[in-house]
C-alpha cells in the first residue's frame, strides 16, 4: 500500500467525536470496531471497572445515608423555628 493510499485510508476512518476540553471534537480515528479512540476509551481495558468498584467507598451516599440526613436537617429546622418563636414570645420588640 502506498503512503498515499494509507492516508486516504486514515482519512475515510471514522472519528472518535469524544468532546475536548476546548468543545470541540476529537479528530483521533476510532479504534476498529469502537466508537472511540484509544485516548477515550477505545482501547483494551480502559475505562472503570464494571459494576463500579470505586465507588464503593464509606457508604456516605447511600440512599440510607441520605435519608438520614435530611430527617436530621428537618429536625433541626424544626428546633430552630420553634426556639426562634419561643425567643420572641419572651422578649417582644
Amino acid at each position: 500500500m502506498t503512503r498515499r493510499a494509507k492516508r486516504k485510508a486514515m482519512d475515510a476512518a471514522p472519528r472518535c467525536g469524544a468532546r475536548t476540553r476546548s468543545g470541540g471534537a476529537c479528530k483521533a480515528p476510532a479504534v476498529a470496531g469502537k466508537k472511540r479512540c484509544r485516548m477515550h476509551g477505545g482501547a483494551e481495558g480502559s475505562g472503570a471497572p464494571l459494576g463500579n468498584k470505586n465507588a464503593v467507598k464509606d457508604g456516605k451516599f447511600t440512599r440510607e445515608a441520605i435519608k438520614e440526613r435530611r430527617a436530621a436537617a428537618e429536625r433541626f429546622r424544626i428546633a430552630r423555628w420553634v426556639l426562634s418563636k419561643e425567643l420572641r414570645r419572651k422578649f417582644p420588640g
